[in-house]
């Protein structure tokens, strides 16, 4: 396992630095990660837990960290001996990857001393924003493709990490398979693949080339037809290729369009395969696909059976960085807890104070998501009675729920510096993503003007939040 303790930003130790010649190290303080609204959002699909984890778990200085950090010049040694024993201590709550998420709501929070919690931001934000914008892209590609969906992006990832770590949030999102041939080994997912134009261009003529891979791959043969003529040359020398694959006993998969008019080609296409016998032969579609062009390909007709995206998907093209931050919540004074604000002239960008639970709230008849519920630590909510929900700036826009039940959104993902959640398999996620997210109605998924979910702050915490800019902001 690489070592990460040095993915961060110079300012997390300079200020360790201060924190520890105020003596400030050791005190506790809690953060919050969570994102704010942006246009493209409407939910998205947390992931990149994992590796926050592993990260965290494996926290260490090591000596050619240290001789590094003493070359700037700008630490004492007496901070850089405190760093070489340096571990993670601290508690930490988040959410399961896979979980749909919105604005607003904590989705990590580490409770660490001063200079753990502080150094630990900027590898926590690579991992979760990374991880969950290509989630939450990947979803919403799947479900404008109703499945079948590939992730093909690797050559078109912001770098080798980008890439895999892309691929795997992409199945967390509902991708069926990648091509990438390292994360399939290293997450153990299906990996799927062909053949490239080169390959055509690369025989004599086209059919010598769809004679050739179907000799090497005779039970699994699907070709590429776009590389000359769709219509007039590729499709008609597949389904002679198929034919002769068929008389050797061999059932042939399909084709995989990749340019061209994917709405009309596939039409005529399916056509020609169905009156040539190859009914169950699927239709593969890629080039630039992303969930936009998806629902307008469907909406047409195209006889498209499996989708492999790329660029749009593994870059998240249309919205390229999630924006999550990582905000000081509380410290700890005499172990007496201090909640601690942001202000800002943009109200929907003061933060939400103190130490914080969040639930999520199921409408009891439906079992369907109605609300999250963010609440200070420690309080009650008695599911035995209607609770009266409001929006956390127009207080006015109220909603009782007279029958529900609560979910505690988060579980412990380390408890003093030790991981106790289960390390849970890919396949695990992506179901338990599939399942949490088919318990939205969907006026709330939709992509088009989607019917804005509820993120509302307990009376007890939106009272705390008043008091503390009425306080602060008179300073």
């Amino acid at each position: 396992m690489r070592n990460l303790t040095l993915l961060t930003d110079l300012y997390q130790l300079t200020m360790g630095q201060g924190y520890f010649n105020e003596g400030k190290h050791e005190q506790r303080a809690v953060f919050d990660v969570f994102f704010r609204p942006n246009r493209m959002i409407t939910y998205s699909v947390a992931a990149g837990m994992e590796q926050a984890a592993d990260y965290l778990e494996n926290l260490h200085f090591d000596e050619s960290d240290i001789a590094y950090l003493r070359s700037l010049g700008m630490f004492t040694e007496p901070y850089l001996s405190y760093l070489s024993r340096l571990r993670f201590t601290g508690d930490v709550r988040a959410v399961r990857e896979g979980e749909i998420v919105f604005p607003y709501e904590p989705i990590l929070t580490v409770s660490a001393p001063m200079l753990e919690a502080q150094l630990v931001e900027t590898a926590l934000l690579t991992f979760i924003n990374h991880q969950t914008l290509i989630a939450s892209k990947a979803a919403k590609i799947c479900a404008a493709a109703g499945g079948g969906v590939m992730e093909f992006g690797l050559r078109r990832a912001q770098g080798a990490d980008a890439g895999v770590y892309g691929a795997r949030a992409a199945i967390i999102g509902g991708c069926v398979g990648t091509s990438n041939v390292y994360a399939g080994k290293l997450f153990q997912v299906p990996v799927s693949g062909t053949m490239a134009h080169s390959w055509v261009m690369n025989f004599p003529s086209e059919l010598e080339a769809f004679r050739a891979y179907a000799r090497s791959f005779p039970d699994n043969c699907l070709l590429l037809v776009d590389t000359y003529d769709t219509l007039r040359s590729g499709v008609p020398n597949a389904i002679r290729v198929f034919r002769e694959l068929r008389e050797q006993g061999f059932e042939p998969k399909g084709i995989r369009l990749d340019s061209g008019d994917l709405a009309y080609l596939s039409k005529k296409a399916r056509k020609m395969l169905d009156e040539a016998g190859f009914q169950d032969a699927i239709i593969c579609a890629s080039g630039d696909l992303d969930e936009t062009l998806i629902r307008s390909l469907k909406a047409q007709g195209a006889c498209i059976d499996t989708w492999g995206v790329g660029t749009k998907l593994i870059t998240s093209a249309d919205m390229p960085a999630l924006g999550g931050v990582y905000k000081l919540a509380a410290v700890y004074e005499d172990g007496s807890e201090i909640p601690k604000i942001k202000l800002s002239d943009t109200t929907e960008k003061i933060t939400n104070p103190g130490v914080k639970e969040v639930y999520r709230i199921y409408d009891a008849a439906t079992d369907k998501a109605v609300a999250d519920y963010i609440v200070r630590a420690g309080e009650f909510v008695d599911e035995t009675k209607p609770l009266t929900i409001f929006h956390p700036v127009d207080t006015w826009k109220r909603m009782t729920i007279e029958h529900f039940r609560l979910r505690d959104l988060r579980e412990d993902l380390f408890r003093g510096g030790q991981r106790v959640a289960p390390v849970r398999s890919l396949s695990e996620i992506a179901e338990y993503r599939r399942r949490e997210q088919s318990r939205f109605w969907e006026e709330y998924l939709r992509q088009d003007m989607p019917h804005i979910y509820k993120v509302d702050l307990s009376t007890e915490l939106y009272n705390l939040k008043q008091s503390l800019v009425e306080e602060f902001g008179s300073r």
